[in-house]
């Protein structure tokens, strides 16, 4: 039968989930406690190693494929001021990724990651979260399918970012609404705002909140409302990759919130999802702790591109090395 409403297909896959392989997780711990090293020894690695197995249904795991997406979008909040750049920064920084020139580029050369960038009708800005939705339920819905086009071609390690001038505001405001609080409790410095307009984006979010209240309990509601195309494509992709048993590296403030979305849809959407690191707005901390997110690393990134999140997948690339490795030891 076919959903009547563009959100019936999401709601049916955030309901229909599929497990983890426990037992490929356990025969990796196992292999572990098996080899030659005193317990634990090797922290996280051997977590990571373990959340690989689990996810992937490989034991001991590998990652051949991995692969970085990075969504872009445009806002009609940012007319407000929200955000020391233009609008016209977020199609410069897509070019220059396209001509090789971004960071991401290189951390994706380095780490032997695939790169793909989604530019989402840069030139057409969501509309202002202020007086509208940013997005209608069927353009929501389509843009979350687009998202899940971030495994086309086939990855066993999905590392998912953003780029979208404003979007800090916007995070902000999904934030606010999943979680509970005001603007102010949320908003941060993003790319560079000064004391006067951090508080400008507290009330910008203040008066979002405002103009949807009594609309905000459906976190799909919340996404298509306050969010914007990035967040939705990211949560597209997030759950795609949960379908086909992909594990996820999340990385920046866009990519916490639209995994916040899911969560509040299902606590357990997000469970194949780890967090690359934290940014220094303190809304991050703040959310990845609401979410039970802990970064794998500490390096205060806030450059955005999914700069993190390629940064981890060499991390995660070598837990799952020493797994691998060690296991081949311990049968031999």
């Amino acid at each position: 039968m076919t959903s009547l409403l563009p959100f019936d297909d999401f709601r049916d896959l955030l309901a229909n989930l599929p497990a983890p392989d426990t037992v490929a997780e356990a025969r990796v711990r196992a292999l572990f406690a098996k080899a030659e090293k005193w317990t634990n020894s090797l922290g996280r690695i051997e977590d990571v190693a373990a959340w690989l197995a689990k996810w992937s249904g490989r034991a001991p795991p590998a990652v051949t494929r991995a692969s970085m997406a990075v969504f872009a979008g445009n806002h009609g909040v940012v007319r407000h001021g929200v955000s020391p750049r233009p609008v016209a920064a977020t199609a410069e920084a897509v070019e220059l990724c396209a001509a090789g020139g971004a960071a991401i580029n290189q951390i994706c050369i380095a780490n032997d990651l695939g790169l793909k960038v989604f530019d989402l009708a840069l030139h057409i800005p969501t509309d202002d979260i202020t007086e509208d939705a940013a997005l209608d339920e069927r353009g929501c819905a389509a843009t979350m399918a687009f998202g899940m086009e971030a495994i086309a071609g086939g990855t066993d390690l999905l590392c998912l970012g953003d780029l979208g001038v404003g979007n800090s505001t916007v995070a902000a405001a999904l934030f606010a609404a999943l979680f509970g609080g005001r603007g102010v409790d949320w908003v941060g410095p993003g790319s560079g705002a000064d004391a006067a307009m951090q508080a400008r984006k507290a009330e910008v979010v203040d008066m979002a909140l405002a103009f949807h209240d009594g609309h905000l309990g459906d976190p799909l509601e919340v996404l298509r409302r306050l969010g914007g195309r990035e967040f939705a494509a990211i949560a597209g992709a997030i759950l795609a990759a949960r379908m086909q048993r992909i594990p996820v590296l999340l990385d920046g403030l866009a990519a916490t919130a639209a995994a916040a979305v899911l969560h509040a849809a299902n606590p357990a959407a997000i469970d194949h999802c780890l967090l690359a690191g934290l940014s220094p707005d303190p809304a991050h901390a703040l959310a990845a702790g609401r979410l039970g997110l802990h970064p794998l690393l500490d390096l205060g990134i806030s450059h955005g591109e999914g700069a993190g999140a390629a940064l981890a997948a060499g991390l995660v690339k070598a837990a799952a090395l020493t797994s691998s490795g060690m296991a081949a030891a311990v049968r031999g």
